[in-house]
């Protein structure tokens, strides 16, 4: 018995492709744009802030060379006595050196675990990125495809049914009680 498929749904399909559609184009620049991210931070950690804590830790020792000068002079002179604004002065950049150089050693720790630490997530994101630009681009095709067929199926007129072919004129119709036909015979 051939029947027809009682296809009714046709349009939750599209509307469904349309909103799979619709996350992709929300999704990608998403994806995009943390892998910019990622990227961007460390160049930022490799390149602008190493040369900025580097040029700190030089400029910062220099001041504390002057001040380490300054203090060193008056302790010398036996003219006057170390004023409490040089010493200040010297602990002062003696403490924002310090200061620099542990920024520096952060730096440089964060810049060795940078990969280790992020390189996880971002083969994460990777993987959703192929999923995004391949498969579910594939998807909606498929789901193109299968609208296409099956609007084309829904618009096609049922195979008629036919009661099966006639016996031949003349032939005795068949025996329905059971019984064979040579014990009538």
């Amino acid at each position: 018995m051939t029947q027809k498929a009682n296809v009714t749904a046709v349009d939750a399909l599209e509307a469904f492709r349309a909103e799979l559609v619709l996350y992709i184009s929300k999704a990608r620049p998403t994806i995009e744009e943390v892998s910019g991210d990622v990227l961007r931070m460390r160049l930022w950690l490799e390149n602008d802030q190493r040369t900025y804590w580097e040029n700190q830790l030089r400029r910062r020792t220099r001041e504390l060379e002057q001040a380490q000068q300054a203090l060193f002079s008056a302790q010398i002179a036996n003219l006057r006595e170390e004023s409490s604004a040089e010493v200040n002065a010297f602990h002062r950049a003696k403490r924002a050196r310090d200061e620099a150089d542990d920024k520096l050693r952060t730096l440089k720790r964060w810049n060795r675990d940078f990969e280790n630490q992020v390189q996880p997530l971002v083969k994460q994101t990777e993987k959703l990125h192929t999923l995004l630009t391949r498969d579910l681009v594939q998807a909606i095709a498929y789901l193109a495809q299968a609208v296409t067929t099956l609007d084309a199926y829904a618009g096609t007129p049922p195979p008629s049914v036919s009661p099966g072919p006639a016996p031949p004129s003349g032939t005795a119709p068949a025996n329905t009680q059971g019984a064979s036909p040579m014990a009538t015979a």
